[in-house]
């Protein structure tokens, strides 16, 4: 959230990435400014026909129509469930969308900003991974992830009927259909792939148009389709393919190489058996210029092969040569590339959605037309007059009112429903349609074989009733006559067969358990070692008896040898240091020679000052001493100032120091806990011993209190994790059969001389009966004495004897007495009571407060390890930082060395350039003068003919020849790299060969001028052919000048080039 300077406004940001302003006024308003979808695009696909509307739908269920011009969301349908896939028919303008509980939805889209749920189908249990309709939209293909394919009516006047499934492998990667207009059929193909075998497997099926009037006689009972009718062929490859489409002639299929970067196209046999795989191999191999997996597509007219990839590059390549005429990069190989494409009817627009970066790219031709374009516009037109009567039809029957679209047993939808109220058939439980179909055929099953089913059952009753009675009969005869009970089995190796594999599969199954307790107990043991038995110092935790504090003690290794041997060598180091430096100040502090009584008076007076300081420095409070660490007795007079580190070795010295502060303030503070823990097992001792007196109390009291006993818990001694008690252990102990027979055996002899111990015993039995056990009366029995009653208490006083009334008043005086005592003892039983538990309570408290202590000691040595960790982090990110710096100084001047080498090479090649072309230039400049030189003599040397003719012969002079050049092959040779270039001295001796060709057709005699003598003539040409000769040469040497000015331009500029890459260097050097 963000608020505007006038904090009038509110930026709101939601968590799916929409933002919306939120205005404060009198009545405050929340505006949506940028609208996010719920998540990245699971499935993307246009809107027939493809050229104004596209839907997407992500995995939550959000299914949403956008513009295509400007990519506007028009609308948005929530279907509440996690999705799958998308796809849109082609004839008629609805969609549907695959969930991942088996579910697909039905979407009527004709008006784009309320499109609503119209159909529901519930196919199976298993997710939904694929959704397909053919070219034309007569079938609509749905791939379940537990290999079904099930094929259902595409049209909504058919409630989207489903027609059958057809099984195939499990993993199913890609479903490619070729449905074409001229055709009564729709072939199916259908790639998995084979992860033990490490191979692909193809199979191939054919739908006839017609399956939707004669289902019932393509299918069985259970829904599935006959392999017989639909023509089933299995192919395999011996390598992975990603993906894999069949063209439109239905006679070859492309492949993209799963571990290869090749697409590749296979040849399907002509002949083939139905049930026999055939192995298939590459007939045409390209490179695919890809890499990471991919997936092909092919366009609506079939002659675009389309390739996509991890590295996000989409690529359209020519059907017939898989050469790329199209190339675009849509996505970031970064975010795994792209995930799926669509492309339009017309091949005009492409959908591209990401794999993770959640970006949905809209692609356009930037110019149409040509040769591809015209075919897929003409493919186009010709599909869309062949739809246009069906798509008319089937949005027709979507627009009648109250149409319900019914699946056929158990689901009905309104086409007015929304997608907040599904009309549904009142049932308790939906069930998917396979399985519907499986009762339904079971159902089928049992009612047409139940009088079969009744007379089998009724002879194997009387089969085993008969072998039960001569079971009874061989009991009741003699041992020699008896069979054995085995020799009763009617199917002796059936039973053994079955026997055998109970006995393998018992095998089986302990041997997975064995390895899986194998594979537990090595991860016990791995993790034991390097959390517990590598611990010099075990963590453990302390409890409070009464308030909820936990102190915890700091887990710790034992130092390694080379850890010790490294902090030797530093404390030595600093040691060596601090003497050196006690010597310099002493060296530094003698100025001049001085009385020996005066320089112990001045030493004197030194060391007071120092102690002074000392004890001014002790003064000062930890935090100006920079560590807490001098609060645990540990001595940081070793250490540098933070101010003064410098040198690598110094701040890898202080690392070390900063560790071994860190090891003993741990110690100190782990030697601290210890002492608690005693302290509590001591007090839990002491509670022990003083709670049998209470219980002793409590039980002569004949109190209800319990007893309070504390005890340790699994946190305070966690080595108790290790021991397994045998309360933990729920599963009953298995015994054997010999130990189970040794057990029976044993026990009745047991119990006989137990018996005859105790009948023995005489003496204990006679003192249990007559004196209670003891042979004296304690004390606390005292609660437990009762005076007996006289006998003749039993009569009425009236009939008492004097004798029997002083016996009455003794009786009661005894009473009185013992009553008394009682109470007395009562007393000081509850007084002991009450003085043990306030003992008990004080001691506890007073550990308590022990701990409060410890604890507010745990938070301070953690302060402490932090604040020197903190440290150490410093220095090994400054540490870093300096290695990176020197390492990009080194890198700097070799790249500086190697630049100004690289200048010094310019330089002298821009000399050498230089000192050529003025060379070059001065006899260019000397053909020029001689150029110049014959064509103004020329009329001096013809001087002595008349002037008429000079005229004449001076514009035959000045005649060219003219000379076709082959532009198509000079285009060619300077797109090759490798071809003659146009300054050579093949092409220069050619093009003057041409020349002088066309020159001798100049020279003929039949070109020569009326009454001029053959002489002149010849003098004449002799003297052209001169002027001609020069002309090329001054041509030639005009177009290598240019060249030589374009070389040494060239070197100039990469002269420069290398200049502003030194200063470059040279400015990051002094920053």
């Amino acid at each position: 959230m963000l608020f505007s300077p006038s904090y009038k406004m509110l930026l709101i940001q939601t968590d799916k990435g929409s933002v919306c302003i939120y205005t404060f006024d009198e009545k405050p308003t929340l505006e949506k400014v940028l609208d996010a979808c719920d998540g990245k695009f699971q499935a993307i696909d246009f809107i027939t026909p493809g050229t104004k509307y596209f839907m997407t739908v992500t995995h939550s269920g959000e299914v949403c129509i956008w513009w295509m011009e400007d990519c506007i969301c028009e609308s948005r349908i929530y279907l509440n469930t996690p999705t799958t896939a998308l796809a849109c028919s082609p004839s008629s303008h609805s969609a549907v969308v695959g969930t991942v509980d088996g579910y697909v939805y039905f979407l009527d889209v004709q008006e784009v900003d309320s499109p609503g749920v119209i159909h529901k189908a519930f196919l199976s249990k298993s997710a939904v991974q694929h959704l397909i309709f053919d070219q034309r939209g007569i079938f609509l293909f749905v791939g379940s992830s537990e290999g079904n394919i099930f094929i259902m009516n595409a049209n909504p006047s058919s409630s989207f009927e489903i027609l059958g499934f057809v099984e195939v492998s499990k993993d199913i990667l890609q479903i490619s259909t070729v449905s074409l207009l001229e055709v009564d059929v729709v072939q199916v193909l259908v790639l998995s792939s084979l992860p033990e075998a490490e191979k692909s497997r193809l199979e191939l099926f054919t739908v006839p148009k017609i399956l939707p009037t004669v289902s019932e006689s393509f299918t069985d009972e259970r829904g599935k389709l006959k392999e017989e009718l639909i023509h089933l062929y299995l192919y395999e490859m011996e390598h992975t393919l990603s993906s894999a489409v069949l063209d439109f002639q239905s006679n070859q299929i492309y492949g993209f190489c799963n571990q290869a970067p090749y697409v590749c196209s296979y040849l399907l046999p002509e002949k083939q058996e139905d049930t026999k795989v055939c192995i298939l191999k590459p007939h045409q191999k390209v490179q695919s210029k890809h890499y990471g997996t991919g997936m092909l597509y092919l366009s609506w007219h079939g002659l675009w092969l389309i390739t996509i990839a991890k590295c996000g590059i989409l690529c359209i390549r020519d059907i017939y040569t898989l050469e790329t005429f199209a190339r675009c990069q849509s996505h970031s190989h970064q975010a795994h590339g792209i995930q799926s494409m669509r492309i339009s009817m017309d091949g005009q627009s492409i959908l591209v959605n990401g794999k993770d970066d959640g970006t949905l790219v809209y692609l356009k031709w930037k110019r149409t037309g040509g040769i591809y374009g015209d075919e897929s516009i003409d493919y186009f037109q010709k599909l869309l007059t062949f739809l246009s009567k069906t798509i008319a039809e089937e949005n027709y029957y979507l627009n009648s009112p109250r149409v319900s679209l019914d699946l056929g047993h158990d689901f009905k939808y309104s086409i007015d429903s929304s997608q907040e109220e599904l009309a549904t058939e009142e049932s308790k439980k939906e069930i998917p349609w396979i399985q519907w179909k499986s009762q339904e055929a079971v159902e089928k099953e049992i009612k047409m074989f139940s009088q079969k089913r009744k007379e089998i059952r009724r002879g194997i009753k009387e089969l085993a009733k008969t072998v039960l009675n001569m079971m009874e009969e061989n009991e009741k005869l003699d041992n020699i006559a008896k069979l054995e009970q085995q020799e009763f089995g009617l199917d002796l190796e059936e039973l053994e067969r079955l026997h055998e594999e109970s006995e393998e599969e018992v095998a089986k199954i302990r041997k997975d358990v064995e390895m899986h307790n194998l594979a537990k107990g090595y991860l016990t043991e791995v993790i034991k070692e390097e959390c517990w038995n590598a611990m010099a110092v075990k963590g453990r935790a302390l409890k409070c008896f009464h308030i909820p504090y936990v102190v915890e003690n700091f887990p710790m290794k034992e130092r390694s040898s080379e850890e010790l041997k490294e902090l030797k060598t530093v404390l030595q180091q600093k040691k060596i240091e601090a003497e050196c430096l006690k010597l310099r100040k002493e060296i530094s502090e003698v100025q001049s020679a001085v009385s020996l009584v005066k320089k112990r008076h001045e030493e004197d007076d030194e060391e007071e000052e120092d102690e002074d300081k000392i004890i001014r420095d002790s003064n000062l409070p930890n935090y100006l001493l920079g560590s807490l660490s001098t609060d645990f007795g540990v001595d940081t007079s070793l250490l540098s100032s933070q101010l003064e580190l410098h040198s690598r070795e110094e701040k890898i010295n202080q690392i070390t120091l900063l560790k071994d502060i860190i090891y003993k303030v741990k110690t100190a503070f782990n030697n601290e806990f210890d002492a608690a823990y005693k302290q509590k097992e001591f007090e839990i001792t002491r509670v022990t011993e003083r709670n049998v007196r209470i219980r002793e109390i409590i039980s002569d009291l004949e109190l209800e209190e319990t007893v309070w006993q504390p005890e340790f818990e699994d946190c305070e001694k966690p080595e108790r994790t290790f021991v397994v008690e045998d309360h933990e252990i729920t599963a009953q102990k298995h015994v054997s059969p010999w130990q189970k027979a040794k057990t029976e055996l044993i026990s009745p002899h047991e119990t006989e001389r137990w018996l005859h111990s105790q009948g023995l015993d005489v003496r204990n039995r006679a003192l249990m009966d007559m004196m209670g056990g003891v042979l004296e009366v304690k004390k606390e029995d005292i609660l437990k004495m009762v005076i007996p009653q006289p006998a003749f208490m039993i009569k009425p006083d009236a009939l008492w004897t004097e004798e029997e009334r002083k016996q009455f008043k003794e009786y009661e005086k005894k009473v009185k007495e013992l009553n008394e005592e009682r109470d007395k003892y009562r007393k000081s039983l509850e007084t002991e009571l009450k003085k043990l538990q306030n003992s008990i309570q004080e001691s506890t408290q007073s550990f308590d407060e022990l701990l409060k202590k410890l604890f507010e000691r745990r938070v301070k040595a953690e302060m402490v390890v932090n604040q020197e960790e903190l440290k150490i982090n410093n220095l090994v990110f400054s540490l870093l930082l300096e290695e990176e710096l020197t390492s990009r100084e080194i890198f700097l001047n070799n790249y500086l060395v190697r630049k100004q080498q690289e200048k010094n090479q310019t330089s002298e090649a821009i000399r050498k350039s230089r000192e050529e072309l003025d060379a070059f230039k001065e006899h260019y400049d000397n053909l020029m003068a001689e150029d110049k030189v014959l064509d103004r003599s020329f009329k001096k040397e013809f001087s002595e003919i008349p002037s008429h003719q000079v005229d004449l012969l001076y514009k035959l002079f000045k005649r060219r020849p003219r000379i076709h050049k082959q532009k198509a092959h000079s285009e060619a040779a300077s797109s090759t790299p490798f071809g003659e270039r146009p300054g050579s001295g093949k092409l220069n001796k050619d093009t003057f060969a041409h020349l002088m060709k066309a020159m001798d057709e100049l020279d003929n005699i039949n070109n020569m001028p009326e009454g001029l003598d053959p002489s002149v003539w010849d003098h004449f040409c002799a003297t052209r052919r001169a002027k001609v000769e020069n002309e090329h040469k001054v041509k030639q040497k005009a177009a290598g000048l240019v060249e030589m000015m374009a070389f040494l331009q060239k070197r100039v500029e990469d002269d420069e080039h290398v200049q502003r890459e030194i200063e470059k260097v040279f400015h990051e050097l002094l920053l």
